[in-house]
């Protein structure tokens, strides 16, 4: 397989598994260096020893500050320069908003929203000074479509979108890109590993949440999206000259998402009045 572009350095987050691991993988054995990272540095010591000229890795706790800031500053050191950064780490969580306690939510908003902050502040300056590099955040289908059983989830990927989006307006003009991922579901090990599941479970929400908690525990390795497909659109984006903001991925999502907003128009046409009604008269007068 051909080189993308070996001169280019990726720094990867949650690179032990899944997504992360994949892309890892794929980068390297296209001939491009990697900088991956993850909480056990034994599981991903072994891409460096496998590929050591291409390679480096890192133990990385997203939720430590300190530690984010320090990899950072050896990881640009480690080839001088780091081209792309990719916020993979990050894990679902399942239950609905009354079952789920603050001690279960509160580490996961921790990964998936401060973890994505933290480490895109770290590399600003690098990029800034640069005029160059790309962003990539991983996000969701939940990052765009609330539903039940997923709300402490679907907030930390509303959440990386809303950040995504602004960080893109702002480093527009200084020549750094920026893309958030949407997949829908994909065979990794999310609905295994990487899904928690609320310890309380109430009767009450069994029609609702119940579903969702179901899907978590029977699904796992029968998602129809394949990981690999999806870490090769990654780089594609990558490599583009007019990437995209938004890169939905799979069958599922993108349907779930039309859906989404054909919902949505007919909302906004229903309710256009009342809408368009809330501004103070005289704002009306002089727009017409």
């Amino acid at each position: 397989m051909p080189a993308s572009n070996p001169s280019r350095v990726w720094f990867i987050t949650g690179a032990s598994t899944g997504f992360g691991r994949l892309l890892a993988e794929d980068l390297l054995h296209r001939g491009e260096r990697v900088i991956a990272t993850a909480r056990d540095l034994p599981k991903v010591a072994d891409l460096a020893k496998q590929y050591p000229d291409q390679a480096r890795a890192f133990a990385l706790d997203v939720t430590n500050p300190a530690q984010i800031t320090s990899v950072a500053k050896q990881a640009i050191a480690a080839f001088g320069q780091v081209d792309v950064l990719v916020n993979n780490a990050g894990y679902g969580l399942n239950g609905a908003i009354e079952e789920v306690s603050e001690d279960e939510f509160e580490p996961m908003l921790q990964t998936n929203i401060y973890g994505v902050i933290r480490t895109t502040r770290a590399f600003l300056p690098h990029f800034r000074q640069r005029r160059s590099g790309h962003i990539v955040n991983f996000s969701s289908i939940s990052g765009l479509i609330g539903s039940a059983g997923w709300g402490y989830y679907n907030a930390s990927k509303f959440a990386v979108e809303g950040f995504s989006e602004a960080l893109a307006d702002e480093l527009k003009p200084l020549g750094i890109r920026v893309t958030v991922i949407e997949p829908g579901p994909f065979r990794t090990d999310f609905l295994g590993r990487s899904g928690k599941l609320a310890k309380l479970e109430l009767p009450d929400y069994a029609k609702t949440a119940g579903k969702a908690r179901e899907y978590l525990k029977t699904q796992a390795g029968k998602q129809p999206g394949d990981p690999q497909k999806a870490v090769e659109a990654v780089i594609n984006v990558v490599d583009s000259p007019n990437p995209p903001l938004h890169l939905i991925l799979g069958n599922i999502a993108l349907k779930r998402f039309r859906d989404k907003l054909s919902q949505w128009q007919k909302e906004i046409a229903a309710w256009e009045s009342i809408t368009t009604n809330a501004d103070f008269q005289e704002v009306e007068k002089r727009a017409s």
